[in-house]
Parts: structure tokens; sequence; C-alpha cells
């Protein structure tokens, strides 16, 4: 007994997992902004844990003192039951940053407001590309489904000048060397045109900066027009018009959650706003674009909020 006692007092301790999580997790899911941005803020010395300058291995749960650019953050704020994602139809023109030193309009503009965090835009679109952009109040979720390991596919309906032959789609599903490394389409499919003009539905796994024009241009095509229709299970409906937004159905919710990773944290999402209006007999015609929505206590916000981090056209 005494040398299994004294055996068990020689085995080295395992230390103790330190208290709460990481503190650029923390703020993610606050509604701040991605993990990535958090770090770089982080490392600019604009957050405070605890009255000192954080660290980027820094921990952090509810009883910390967290402050970002000497405002007090909310922490009762981090709940899943909070999440909402909504989806934005975004317009030719539009830039995918909160200001613009040119007065350019934002994607942000016509968001609805909230009372806390901000919303982290899910990838970006190039000036001239339309269509479906996410936006989430949970900064880890936008995180997860930026991230190049979830492989979350993006289709595109791609408008492109003359026909690509045979040979040239073989090349963008093999695989081409661009200038930031090898690149390939997962799918590539004719769906249609008319003359010089020939559409194609195209899915990428990955949002480098410009990649589906800069495929198409390794193979001397040139994209005349290009709309973001799907991000994973997010479609943009026909019915939808450019400058609409609207939260997902809770099916499409459920769904996003389960392809992060966090289908634990489903939770039904709010009401959907910004819906186009529909004349008798079911059919929808152009309504103007929303900027405004209902809140649960039934007084009205006006929009505007918040970019992201990675670049999918």
């Amino acid at each position: 007994m005494r040398d299994r006692a004294a055996a068990k007092r020689a085995r080295p301790q395992i230390p103790a997992s330190p208290a709460g999580e990481r503190l650029h997790k923390v703020l993610a899911r606050a509604g701040l902004a991605s993990r990535r941005e958090i770090e770089s803020w982080i490392e600019a010395g604009r957050v405070r844990l605890n009255g000192k300058p954080a660290g980027l291995g820094d921990r952090a749960s509810a009883s910390d003192r967290i402050e970002v650019d000497g405002e007090l953050v909310d922490l009762r704020a981090v709940t899943p039951l909070k999440t909402r994602v909504l989806v934005y139809y975004k317009e030719a023109g539009e830039v995918c940053t909160r200001k613009d030193p040119e007065g350019r309009p934002t994607i942000f503009a016509k968001l609805p407001r909230i009372r806390r965090g901000q919303w982290v835009a899910i990838g970006r679109l190039d000036l001239n590309t339309t269509g479906l952009i996410l936006f989430t109040t949970n900064g880890e979720l936008a995180h997860r489904l930026m991230h190049p390991s979830r492989e979350i596919e993006r289709e595109y309906s791609v408008r492109v000048i003359g026909q690509a032959t045979p040979a040239q789609i073989q090349n963008l599903l093999r695989g081409v060397e661009l200038a930031d490394g090898p690149a390939a389409f997962n799918a590539v499919r004719e769906i249609g045109g008319t003359g010089i003009n020939r559409w194609y539905s195209v899915v990428l796994k990955e949002g480098r900066n410009r990649e589906v024009r800069r495929l198409w241009e390794s193979q001397g095509l040139t994209v005349s027009r290009l709309i973001r229709t799907r991000y994973g299970p997010c479609s943009l409906l026909r019915w939808r018009h450019p400058g609409q937004f609207w939260d997902l159905e809770l099916k499409e919710f459920a769904e996003l959650m389960v392809a992060a990773g966090l289908h634990a944290e489903a939770s039904k999402p709010r009401g959907r706003i910004s819906r186009p209006k529909s004349a008798t007999g079911g059919r929808t015609h152009r309504s103007k674009p929303a900027t405004r929505e209902r809140t649960g206590r039934g007084k009205t916000d006006r929009a505007r909020r918040r970019p992201g981090s990675d670049r999918d056209e």
C-alpha cells in the first residue's frame, strides 16, 4: 500500500486547463467581428483584458472585464440563441467595406440595426459582382464558414463572352496555375445564352480574390457578368431583387449551422424582413429595397452595419 501511494505521489501532475475560452473566440461570438479581424485588434493593442493589454493567447470568461477601444464589451450577448443570419442581395456598384473614402455605397447601408454586436459579412464580392452575401451576428460562425477547411460550396452564374470549348472546360475542372497558386472549379455547367454571350453555372469551395474571373481569364475568356447564387445551403431565390435583405428560413438556418459544425447552437431565427410585395395570384413584382424592420417591441429601426474577411469572386 505504501509503495502504491508513493508511486501515485510521484506521477507528474497534469496542470488544470485555463479558465474560459480564447479571447478572440469570445469576442467573435459576441458579434464584434470575425476571429481573424479580432486577432488584428489584439495585435494592435485595441483590446484590454481586466485592465491590461490583451495577448493573442489570453483566455476570458463572463467574469472578466473586456474592453475594445476603451468601451466595455457586454458578454451577455454571447449566447447561441442570439445568433442571427441575414441574406443580402448585393447590387452592382456596392463595395464590401463599412465606409468608402470615395463615397461609394456599401453593402452595410441597408442592413437593419441591431442592439448588440455588429453584422459580420461572410465573404465578399467585388464592385461589379452581384448576388448573395450572408451576414451574421456570430463572428465564430462567420469564421468557420469562411475557413478553407470547411470546404463550403459557393455557386455562381457567369456570363462569358464567347463559348468555352470542351478542352477549356476540362482545364478549369482539372486546375490551372494562378498568380496565388493552383485553382479549379468543382463543377462547370452550361445553362444558356444567345449570340456571343454564354451563361455557365460554376461551383468553388474556396474564396480567393477575383478567383472566378481569373479562372475564366486563364482560358482567354472574359466574364461580362457574375452573380453569386448560393453559399453552402443558402440559395438566392429568383423572385428576390438587388438591394433586398431577409432572414434565413428555419431549415436553411439549421443546415448552415450544421455546415459550420455548430449544429448544437442552432436556434429559430427571427421573422423574415424586406419581403417583396405580391399581387393577386401569387405573382411577384419588383419592390423598392427595404431599409427598415420591425423590432420585437414594435419600434422601427433604420439600417446600417459591418464587413467580413475573405473574398469570393
